[in-house]
């Protein structure tokens, strides 16, 4: 039907004539009163060439039109040549109604446990509102040369559930992480040291989960831990622990944490264990006659920057990772990584990132099995702005994985 009526408002059929009494009906162009039994023969005007009255089965039959009784068009004008659009408006309203009718009766019940834990990966509040639970699906794009997940992917989304836990919590307002108490005071947050161990590199395909609370560090810090499992089988692939200080984003200078800012904060603190041990040794500091490889001229681009105006710290692993030398990217894989941040780093900043192999011939390095090293990234005037530690396993044989394949639960 709906086909009909848009083809009518394209293409009109000439409405029959309204007049269908039979009392005055036109043969051969006259007029005949069929309402009396008198006729008038003078009134009678017959065409030269009129047909004959039409026969039935033999039968004449008087009183019906023929082609030629049919009133003339009227002239054709570009007015009267238009379609019909309201019939066409109509067939269109009808469509969208059937397809908005379609669309209401879909079955929308997810068909993969991952989205129906979170469907739109915003990520939801668990364990009595003090953990925050949120997936993740590896890209193509987050994948390296190794064909797993980079360092860099697993730190970003890290700091994407820490700053989507504050957000679901109703805290955050502005800045990376600050609640409405630290903008009034211009506070926002830095972290000061992250460790993280990684036991196995998700690959492209995989969908993660992670879990991420926060506690009291001291008396002026917070610490936030996560867990990073494959959904599907829920095995430990990461684990990180960090500790986060206060601030002023005005004067640059750290800050205790307000009173007001700490009520804001500490109903979410969780009383728990780290997720592991942290590593206690002193990080050394790097200078020129330690290091074994030295990478100069690092400088941020304006992508580099976070909506604090200093460089992101995802950004600082892969300046640190610019003087690992080839040989143990090449054979090895991150296992272990210790940072201390020192200082921020503004978009002028010139970097120079420093190596040193611990206790190995570096000339030999593809001889040994698991190796550490020592970073240094610093400013050109030698200034600190992050000391590190890295430990490095051999590489073992990886199937690229079944992107085919669906996790069929995830807790």
């Amino acid at each position: 039907m709906v086909a009909t009526a848009a083809s009518s408002a394209f293409f009109p059929v000439t409405p029959s004539s309204p007049d269908t009494s039979v009392k005055n009906m036109k043969i051969g162009g006259g007029s005949v009163n069929l309402g009396g039994n008198k006729s008038k023969s003078h009134s009678l005007k017959v065409k030269a060439n009129a047909q004959a009255p039409p026969k039935i089965n033999g039968t004449r039959v008087e009183g019906l039109k023929t082609e030629d009784d049919a009133p003339s068009p009227p002239p054709r004008t570009f007015i009267n040549q238009l379609p019909d659009w309201s019939m066409l408006l109509a067939a269109i309203t009808t469509i969208f109604l059937a397809a908005e009718k379609q669309w209401m009766m879909l079955d929308w019940k997810p068909r993969r446990a991952d989205m129906l834990i979170d469907p739109f990966g915003i990520g939801r509040i668990v364990q009595d509102g003090l953990v925050f639970r949120q997936n993740f699906s590896i890209r193509s794009y987050e994948i390296g040369a190794d064909r797993t997940a980079s360092i860099e992917t697993l730190m970003n989304h890290l700091q994407e559930t820490a700053l989507n836990h504050v957000k679901t919590a109703g805290l955050l307002v502005d800045g990376f992480g600050s609640t409405p108490e630290m903008c009034k005071r211009n506070l926002i947050w830095v972290v000061a040291r992250m460790q993280v161990v990684v036991d196995r590199y998700p690959t492209w395909g995989d969908v993660v989960q992670v879990d991420t609370w926060v506690g009291a560090s001291g008396k002026n810090g917070m610490r936030r831990d996560w867990l990073l499992r494959d959904c599907n089988t829920g095995e430990v692939l990461t684990r990180a622990s960090s500790v986060w200080v206060v601030m002023n984003k005005l004067t640059r200078r750290l800050s205790k944490i307000p009173e007001e800012v700490r009520r804001e904060i500490e109903p979410y603190f969780m009383n728990s264990d780290p997720v592991f041990d942290e590593d206690s040794r002193k990080l050394v500091k790097l200078e020129d006659n330690t290091a074994d490889y030295v990478h100069k001229g690092l400088t941020p681009r304006w992508s580099d920057l976070d909506v604090n105006q200093h460089v992101n710290n995802v950004k600082y692993i892969g300046w640190i990772l610019e003087s690992a030398p080839l040989p143990i990217l090449e054979s090895r894989e991150l296992s272990a990584m210790t940072l201390e941040y020192r200082r921020e780093c503004g978009r002028d900043s010139v970097l120079q990132s420093l190596t040193a192999v611990t206790d190995k011939d570096v000339d030999n390095l593809g001889k040994f099995g698991n190796i550490e090293c020592q970073h240094l990234l610093r400013l050109e005037d030698g200034a600190e702005i992050v000391r590190g530690r890295t430990a490095w396993r051999p590489k073992y044989a990886k199937n690229f994985g079944n992107v085919d394949q669906i996790p069929t639960e995830c807790a």
